[in-house]
Order: structure tokens, then sequence, then C-alpha cells
């Protein structure tokens, strides 16, 4: 298995550790995924995401190719700005999704998700008709997300840079804890603000050291992958794999809002996806609440009130700050609509669960 710069970190602090997207990943630490989740939610926890992927895109060809293999209209972003987007593949589906950073002029770069780095960099480069400078950056690059209602001020004390000036989706590079020249970015897959920080290996344990100094007076934690899963979930967010795949459409999957049909970008099976706009979509990414007690899983069934099958969780788990289970999945678009009454088939039990419009927590 690959490692991070922080591996040993983790396993010295005790956590459980798993294979993830072929690393080593820190799954949860003693005390547990609900401690964890409430600690990023009310203060500030530290996630170790340098297994994720990084692409630089440069030259004066860069926004041609961005503008072909992303759905998102990347003409429009100013510099310092970042935009979630995804890459459409030929025959309706996602490649996966992704976010892309306006560096500088004519240089971009681009953070996919670490099962898809492989995957993502084939298509790019089989891709880049129009002759982009490429560089696969993933291996040298650490990254740290540190999120939560105190993470601002956690980090304030390591830069002189004013972070509160830097709004949601932009971001900026510059000194931060003694490190010269780190990516700063007002982003996150949490849902309860913060930054991610982007920065050479070797500079790895200084970073960690001093994010960990400056967030002792709030109660600074390491977060594992567990989570990260159900924080991103109770706001509803999209995991590649579970809620988009190569066979979900942006369309289905509710990323209309990132699939821009402008003048003059002709991207990866427009035509198709425009089409399917027209015509509406078959089935539609949802989210629901559980009425009775459960907690869906991947793959159970879901089920209209009348006990026909209308389609299949996706993701699910037991809120922790709503203590209830919650979830999403694909329905029959004539299900999708909020206030819907559905069915989970638990291992046999229809269990009654409400479509809601997330995220489930507010």
């Amino acid at each position: 298995m690959k490692t991070t710069p922080f591996t040993e970190r983790h396993m010295a602090l005790g956590a459980k550790m798993h294979e993830f997207a072929g690393y080593n990943m820190p799954i949860e630490y003693p005390g547990g995924i609900i401690q964890e989740h409430m600690a990023v939610c009310e203060s500030v926890g530290v996630f170790d995401v340098s297994h994720m992927g990084e692409f630089w895109v440069k030259g004066p060809n860069a926004l041609a190719f961005l503008q072909h293999v992303t759905s998102n209209n990347v003409a429009a972003l100013t510099l310092g700005q970042a935009q979630y987007t995804c890459f459409p593949n030929e025959t309706g589906g996602i490649v996966d999704d992704l976010i892309v950073y306006y560096y500088e002029p004519e240089k971009y770069l681009l953070v996919v998700n670490a099962a898809n780095i492989e995957k993502d960099w084939n298509w790019c480069v089989s891709h880049n008709e129009a002759g982009a400078e490429l560089q696969n950056s993933s291996d040298n690059t650490a990254q740290l997300a540190v999120q939560g209602p105190k993470a601002l001020a956690t980090l304030q004390k390591l830069t002189d840079i004013d972070l509160s000036a830097i709004p949601y989706y932009h971001f900026t590079h510059g000194p931060l804890a003694g490190v010269k020249d780190v990516i700063i970015s007002n982003t996150g897959y949490t849902g309860a603000g913060g930054f991610e920080l982007y920065f050479y290996p070797e500079d790895a344990d200084q970073i960690w050291e001093a994010v960990f100094e400056a967030g002792k007076e709030f109660g600074i934690r390491p977060i594992g992958l567990g989570a990260r899963d159900t924080l991103r979930l109770e706001m509803g967010f999209c995991l590649y794999g579970n809620d988009l795949s190569d066979t979900t459409s942006p369309l289905e999957a509710g990323l209309g809002w990132i699939t821009k049909f402008v003048e003059g970008k002709d991207f990866i099976n427009r035509a198709a996806l425009e089409q399917q706009k027209k015509e509406g979509v078959q089935r539609k990414l949802v989210g629901f609440e559980m009425i009775d007690r459960g907690i869906p899983r991947e793959h159970y069934p879901l089920l209209s009130a009348d006990g026909e099958e209308i389609g299949q969780v996706t993701s699910g788990t037991m809120s922790p700050t709503r203590k209830i289970g919650i979830g999403l999945g694909y329905v029959k678009t004539a299900y999708s609509k909020p206030g819907t009454d559905i069915l989970i088939d638990v291992r046999g039990r229809k269990l009654k669960a409400q479509v809601v419009k997330p995220p489930f927590r507010k």
C-alpha cells in the first residue's frame, strides 16, 4: 500500500488504519467517528487528504483543453477562484468529479479523487487534442483539510494572509507555518467551513505540528475517513463510486448546475447531455430521511409506498447530528419530489422514509 507523509503519525495516534484507493489511511481514531464528526461541526478537525490527485494544466492551450474535458465553464473563472466540475464521458456518465483552480494566467490545478488518479490521468492525456501541457504532481503534493468553525482562527495564527478575505471557493498561495509557498483554499468536503492546504511532502511535518499547536486551545483533533464520509453525507455531497459513476449522468445526479451549455464550449458528450436536459431524465438522485428506525446502506432497494421497486440506496448512514438514518439514492423521476413517502428494504424489512432536499444538517 502507498503511504502519505502523515501515515506514521496516524499509527502513533492509535488510528484504525485501512486500505483506501491504494493508500494506508486512517478510518477513525480512539474516541470514534461520532466524536470526530461533532468536533468538526463544533470546533476544528484535521483530515489527511494527501491521497488526492493533483494535475497541473499549463500553456496557451490550457483553457481550450479544460473547456473540452470538463462540464463547467472554466472561462468564467477569475484568478484565485476554484470551480467544482466533472469529466463527462462519451456514454452519458461521469469519469470523475473534481475541482479546477485558476492559479495563474495559462496555469490551472486540477484536484481529482484518489481512487481515480490513474484513470483520470489517462483520460486527460488521451483527450488532449488541444495540446495543453499536462503534469501529474500527485506524488509530490501533500494536503491537509482543516475544517470547522474554528479553522480560520486556528490557521490565522500561522500566516499574515488575511484568511477572512478569501471568499468561499477561492484560494491564495503564500507563507504559512514558516513554509514559503502553501496553497490555502476556502473549500472543503464537510459543510462546516474551513480550508484545504496544499504543500510539498517535505514540509508536511512542520505544517502538521504548527496546525495542531495553533488549534490546541480549540480542542483540535485528527479526523479519519469515517467521519469524512458522515460529514459529507449530512451535507448531501456526492461521493464518486457511490453516488456518481461511469453510468450516472450529471443531470441525473442533480449536477445540471455544473453542466454549462454555453456558446463555444464543445465539451465531451455535450450533444447527448443537451438532449437529455431537453427530454428530461428517467431517474434522479435524491436525499431521504428515515421515518422508521434503521440505517440505510448502499445497494438497499428503494420502494414506492405501494412496494414497487423504484431505485436503490447509493450512500447511507446514521446521522451523528440528527440521530436518524439518512441517505442518497437514485429513484424513478416520478418519486423524486421532496415530501414523497418511500420504503427502504432493509434486509427484508420495509421501513418508512421520506424524500427530502439535502442538506440534512442545517
